[in-house]
């Protein structure tokens, strides 16, 4: 019996209803946003003139308030609009939008290029991000949620994520950071020594989760405890801010000297940071891909406009087979990488963290690494085939290629996503452990 064609076909069109979400967001930027963006100069921070626009040489290299307060303005038009809580429960004010949707978001949005709707230098969009929210969902007790959800969605607080140390980077277990219980004032609590690098947005935040070890021997993965510690505590120094390939930096190096915290500071269970640490580390991933990937789509189209009216010798520029062939190469990989993240997503909406992390941990990994490397070198390819101009600052691929670099490094390298997807080939973890073990 032959098979029936019209059963069993698979789709690989997103649902109708997330394009026309698509369509919703788009006319919400050119009615709201693109209109902020063309007043008062606000151009600036988007021409030519966007690195020396955003960032106050003279104040650490940190971010200027200008900057900064327009950021917010066109997030509350957003938030207003019902768009930047998209991801959040309904609890918060948001839609419950999933990993397929998001994924799609920020594909979208990032192939338009940068602008005041969607610009990942500082994780930017008019449908907002919110890791942080979500793990003090899962792990705070109701009067950390108040503070911590209710006060940063109002702006009241704000709290950065201090894992990375000066000399433990992809290696958490090793960190050099401790607490030990102590008491002051009668108060029962923990007193935390040690430093932390790379911390950002702690130029604006009230608190940083501080990950300590508190608990077991070096490269132990229980004995980490997260706590909240605010800004304002004795012995807690901000020593500087590391100037980076792309500015403005809001990237701290943090010292603890005899920092007290009070039990009721702790995230979670003691020794359990780790696990949150790792919280939504994969949708995190899978939307950091899925943005790559658009910048990716988008330097990539705009080397096809340019090459079809760029007429060295009186002929079109992508007659040539050494502009079309790199091209080529660059969008199939981005056709096959699309297919990826968004099956990925797919899956990920099925299932719970625990079954996404032994299910499709690698795929997650192949999504990211690829992404942000496929990334850098579409901007390249741009910049090669725009000449001059795209070596320039009067195009994007520059600023693209300098802010995406960043993430071949970090939200886990390139190598700790391959070591992983390695151990899952190999079946030292994921689904096929038991069979390949036996071997």
């Amino acid at each position: 019996m032959s098979p029936n064609p019209t059963h069993g076909q698979m789709s690989f069109a997103l649902p109708s209803d997330l394009v026309a979400y698509l369509d919703e967001i788009d006319s919400f930027i050119k009615q709201k946003i693109a209109p902020l963006q063309e007043s008062n100069d606000n151009n600036r921070f988007f021409d030519h003139r966007r690195e020396h626009a955003r960032t106050d040489w003279d104040n650490q290299g940190l971010p200027r308030d200008e900057w900064e307060n327009l950021l917010t303005e066109s997030r509350k038009l957003a938030d207003e609009a019902g768009f930047y809580r998209f991801c959040l429960p309904g609890e918060f004010g948001g839609k419950n939008g999933g990993n397929l949707w998001m994924a799609a978001i920020r594909m979208h949005l990032a192939k338009k290029g940068l602008g005041l709707f969607n610009d990942l230098q500082n994780e930017h969009s008019v449908v907002g991000n919110f890791p942080d929210v979500l793990m003090v969902r899962e792990f705070g007790t109701p009067a950390q949620k108040e503070e911590f959800i209710s006060g940063r969605l109002e702006g009241r607080r704000g709290f950065a994520f201090g894992l990375t140390e000066p000399n433990h980077g992809s290696d958490a277990t090793h960190m050099f950071t401790h607490a030990v219980k102590s008491k002051k004032d009668g108060v029962e609590g923990w007193k935390i020594d040690g430093a932390k690098m790379w911390i950002s947005g702690m130029h604006k935040a009230t608190h940083c989760i501080v990950f300590a070890r508190t608990h077991g021997k070096a490269g132990d993965a229980f004995g980490i405890t997260a706590f909240f510690v605010p800004k304002t505590a004795k012995g807690f120094v901000i020593e500087s801010y590391e100037w980076t390939f792309n500015m403005p930096t809001d990237h701290a190096t943090l010292t603890f000297d005899d920092v007290f915290v009070p039990d009721s500071a702790v995230l979670g269970e003691p020794g359990g940071g780790l696990a949150i640490a790792q919280t939504f580390v994969h949708e995190n991933r899978l939307r950091q891909a899925a943005s790559s990937l658009g910048a990716a789509e988008y330097c990539i189209e705009e080397s096809i406009k340019y090459a079809r009216k760029r007429k060295p010798f009186g002929e079109e520029l992508s007659r040539n087979q050494a502009i079309q062939f790199p091209i080529v190469e660059l969008q199939t990989q981005a056709e096959m990488l699309k297919l990826l993240i968004l099956k990925t997503a797919t899956q990920m909406d099925g299932m719970t963290q625990k079954e996404i992390e032994n299910a499709l941990g690698d795929k997650v990994s192949m999504c990211n690494y690829w992404g942000n490397r496929l990334c850098t070198q579409a901007a390249d390819r741009a910049i090669q085939i725009h000449g001059g101009i795209g070596y320039s600052r009067h195009k994007q691929f520059e600023h693209i290629y300098r802010h995406h670099r960043r993430y071949r490094i970090t939200e886990g390298s390139e190598e700790i996503q391959m070591r992983k997807i390695a151990a899952h080939l190999f079946g030292y973890m994921g689904p096929r452990k038991a069979e390949l073990s036996k071997l």
